[in-house]
């Protein structure tokens, strides 16, 4: 740990006491914990996506009881769930820790992150969501050949053998249908695909509705971009559109923010606003779609501050027990409506990965806060 990261925690004891005061003793949320993160030189994009993932009570739970099973080979997951044990056993109630363990085993597991270098939170957070679901089927299967061992079921049937779901796929995986319709013969094909997190195009003056409605908007194939009609038996032109057919327990969303100009041959942050809903519903559901009125509470926000993918740093604002944090590595501080007024105007964010958590207040309701 560098003298720099050591004054850093020393700092920090002025923003915990700050912090304690800003909230209340008496308001102070019970067993919860509010720790700031050591950057470890660039670290910023893994830090916001910890903070973020924390604070997603399935994803937290799971993780905790991951730390409290039989003791496993050290990998990417083990060191996580030290990491989320050590904040939610701190005898305080807020400080700072360094994820070192943790930074160490992603920079020995993949290159990309082996280095001192500014990443993309997105990327970070669809390799560690991706990471951790091989490790547990991985373990899942392993478990299932030990038991073939001890009973001597060999012969299994091939199909049995299908990478199981785990809790990641539970919590985060949602299902898109694509939907192409003949304009001859107006026969709808479909096509499903899973996915974990949702990316979406952005625009000037747009909004995350906006920005939902344009990911589904109909698209006609013509020309050179007809469609093979396996009913007409030849190219037509169609119609395509993407629905969501399942809805996942706990929504991410990616704003494709980093395009690459052509005329200038590198990528280029579109710093445009963003409004965002604090609840979201989501409309553009396909007919025969698995919770059709599911409601969604915004639960955290990871922002970029910078002009491109590798430059810059990231925060994160997150929503506990009703109030509004902001993660800045080892920095925590109270208050969203400060956040969001100074940065863009009122529920406003130049946000890069927004989460939200499916609602259990009123019509929509669900034990899960």
């Amino acid at each position: 740990m560098t003298v720099r990261n050591i004054a850093s925690i020393c700092n920090m004891g002025t923003n915990a006491s700050a912090l304690e005061k800003d909230i209340g003793p008496e308001q102070f949320p019970i067993n919860e914990h509010y720790f700031g993160l050591v950057n470890f030189g660039n670290t910023c994009y893994c830090n916001s996506v910890l903070q973020a993932l924390y604070f997603c009570r399935p994803f937290r739970e799971n993780v905790l009881a991951y730390k409290a099973q039989q003791k496993k080979k050290e990998n990417l997951l083990t060191c996580l769930a030290d990491l989320f044990h050590s904040i939610a056993t701190q005898k305080k109630k807020v400080g700072v820790i360094p994820p070192k363990k943790f930074i160490s085993r992603l920079r020995k597991e993949n290159d990309l992150f082996d280095n001192y270098m500014q990443q993309d939170a997105h990327e970070f957070l669809n390799y560690l969501l991706n990471t951790i679901a091989d490790i547990l089927q991985e373990e899942k299967k392993q478990e299932k050949q030990n038991g073939k061992l001890k009973n001597g079921n060999m012969n299994e049937p091939a199909e049995n053998n299908k990478p199981e779901l785990t809790w990641v796929h539970e919590i985060f995986q949602g299902t898109l249908t694509n939907e192409t319709r003949c304009l001859n013969c107006e026969t709808v094909s479909s096509k499903d695909e899973d996915f974990l997190d949702l990316s979406v195009d952005v625009e000037q003056n747009t909004s995350i509705t906006h920005c939902l409605r344009d990911f589904s908007n109909t698209e006609t194939l013509c020309s050179e971009q007809k469609y093979y009609c396996e009913t007409c038996c030849s190219k037509q032109e169609a119609q395509k559109r993407m629905r969501v057919k399942k809805l996942p327990m706990i929504l991410a969303l990616h704003l494709k923010r980093f395009k690459y100009m052509e005329q200038l041959h590198r990528y280029t942050k579109l710093s445009y606003r963003v409004v965002f809903p604090l609840e979201l519903r989501l409309f553009n559901t396909s007919s025969d779609a698995v919770n059709l009125d599911r409601m969604y509470d915004l639960v955290a926000v990871v922002v970029h501050c910078g002009s491109g993918p590798n430059r810059g740093h990231y925060i994160t604002i997150v929503k506990s027990h009703g109030f509004w944090l902001l993660f800045d590595d080892d920095i925590v501080e109270v208050g969203m409506q400060m956040i969001v007024s100074e940065r863009s105007g009122a529920e406003t964010v130049f946000g890069d990965v927004c989460v939200w958590t499916f609602s259990k207040v009123g019509l929509f309701s669900h034990n899960l806060t």
